[in-house]
């Protein structure tokens, strides 16, 4: 499976770990990610038409010295995927979606008509965090995940979008049962369980390989087998995407 991610560092977050740990399940997934650190989909809508190298590419979860385009990236192979999501702190506010993912949506499918364009749901920060408020103006996380959702939910409507990967209620669950930050600077996934819950909802999501068996563990940020139980219980609750 080819994966192309238009995205950011929460994009990072969500396929660091997803080549090596589909490996593990016997699925061979190549990802390529485009990023600018917390760009929103205006900008990556500005960025296709003006065709501007503005991208580092990440693939297959380590980060590459090349700086690509949009249109680049969409025409350099058969994607069997492509993703687009909205940088976190707008994530909650259907109306920074439009016009603009309708038109990437356009433009997306005029070149790559085969794709399946799938939405990434972001997450919400951490309970307590400074940023839920003064970054992303909800009153509580709780807030911020309702309204995080239901946005998601809205574009994809619009765009008649494929599927949601749901990294949004995964990371949102989890952060309910782990007694433990799943956020690692209170917004971005932890570097261990973190990367590993959002990396197994998209294998899970996107495949509907059983993930039960799956023995990946980081090795720079190893997860107990509590942890790792954990989030495949977690990840569980939400059913794959139909093929």
């Amino acid at each position: 499976m080819q994966i192309l991610s238009i995205g950011n560092s929460f994009s990072i977050d969500a396929t660091t770990y997803l080549h090596d740990m589909a490996k593990r399940s016997g699925v061979d997934i190549q990802t390529a990610n485009l990023y600018i650190g917390g760009c929103p989909l205006e900008k990556h809508f500005r960025n296709f038409y003006s065709d501007e190298r503005a991208y580092m590419l990440q693939y297959n979860g380590h980060a590459t010295l090349f700086k690509v385009s949009i249109k680049e990236a969409l025409l350099n192979r058969s994607w069997d995927v492509i993703t687009l999501q909205q940088a976190s702190h707008f994530s909650g506010y259907p109306e920074t979606y439009t016009p603009y993912i309708e038109r990437l949506a356009e433009e997306i499918r005029a070149l790559c008509p085969k794709a399946k364009l799938v939405l990434h749901q972001t997450w919400a920060y951490e309970a307590f965090s400074e940023r839920v408020e003064k970054v992303a103006h909800f009153d509580t996380h709780h807030d911020m995940y309702h309204a995080v959702h239901d946005a998601y939910e809205i574009a994809a409507k619009a765009i008649h979008a494929d599927g949601i990967i749901p990294c949004g209620d995964v990371m949102y669950l989890l952060a309910e049962t782990y007694d433990g930050p799943v956020h690692r600077d209170t917004f971005h996934a932890a570097f261990g369980i973190g990367r590993y819950a959002l990396a197994m909802t998209w294998l899970h999501y996107l495949t509907g390989t059983d993930i039960t068996d799956n023995d990946f563990n980081p090795q720079e940020y190893p997860l107990t087998e509590e942890e790792i139980a954990l989030v495949k219980e977690n990840v569980l609750q939400f059913a794959p995407m139909a093929k």
